[in-house]
């Protein structure tokens, strides 16, 4: 059987998009999403994304990591989601949309830029060395000396396997204060199992650490990421973080069929 795809990017983060309106996917055929995002023998990607039928919001996201397990929100996922919806005309620039961890809204901006908005957080764990949030998915944030030079890969594994998060694991997130409101990361995903160009929910779960840690009172905050530049934006209620935005451009790459 051949199927349509679409290549979308967002900062460097690159999903396979399918429109599986029609429920023709196979859904539970694991090894076929994983040959798809296989970059070398498939499409390559770090993610695949079907955009599904919702009775209550425009559009219902699936996604699912490179690894072929489905898996919880991604951020620069759901923004490239957005921009494919208003490229099929299912939307016209503005959206809800249901994912994994609930509602969405989503807007289209100039210059293939999206605006989502992602789940309040209340819940933030600090200790001395890290803080660890949930902002869609699990995020592991701590600071380091020479982000540049520092070993993502080796370093975030360690961790994401280690004890400290057991069999389900973590996003890790490295990071460097660059001044008061913009700070570089970058991040060792969860199912990619590598560091990737970039990380919608890293990013925002980077944004809220720094300021729940007060290495910011800002709120809105310029993250630069491997792939290009990310701004995160909320309100801040005592603890609660609230009208969470995540901001970057979603580009359309290419389309194609593939033989499954």
């Amino acid at each position: 059987m051949q199927i349509e795809f679409y290549k979308y990017q967002g900062t460097g983060n690159d999903f396979v998009m399918i429109d599986n309106r029609s429920n023709f996917f196979p859904k539970e055929d694991i090894k076929l999403i994983e040959r798809l995002c296989d970059r070398r023998f498939g499409i390559g990607a770090d993610g695949l994304i079907l955009l599904e039928n919702d009775s209550e919001t425009d559009f219902r996201m699936v996604y699912y990591n490179s690894d072929g397990n489905q898996s919880s929100m991604c951020g620069n996922g759901g923004r490239c989601l957005v921009a494919f919806a208003n490229q099929l005309g299912v939307i016209d620039g503005k959206t809800t949309f249901i994912a994994t961890d609930g509602l969405h809204h989503a807007s289209v901006g100039d210059d293939a830029i999206i605006s989502l908005q992602m789940i309040d957080v209340d819940e933030i764990k600090k200790y001395n060395e890290y803080t660890f949030l949930n902002t869609g998915s699990p995020h592991h944030v701590q600071i380091v000396d020479d982000l540049e030079h520092y070993n993502v890969k080796e370093n975030g594994a360690a961790i994401r396997y280690g004890e400290l998060y057991g069999e389900k694991g973590s996003n890790i997130n490295f990071v460097k204060k660059v001044d008061d409101s913009t700070f570089s990361l970058r991040t060792y995903e969860r199912g990619v199992e590598d560091e990737t160009l970039a990380c919608g929910t890293g990013a925002t779960a980077v944004a809220i650490a720094m300021n729940a840690t007060g290495q910011t009172d800002k709120t809105s905050i310029n993250l630069n990421v491997e792939g290009g530049k990310l701004v995160v934006s909320f309100d801040k209620i005592g603890d609660h973080y609230t009208n969470v935005f995540l901001t970057g451009p979603a580009k359309f790459v290419f389309k194609g069929t593939i033989e499954i």
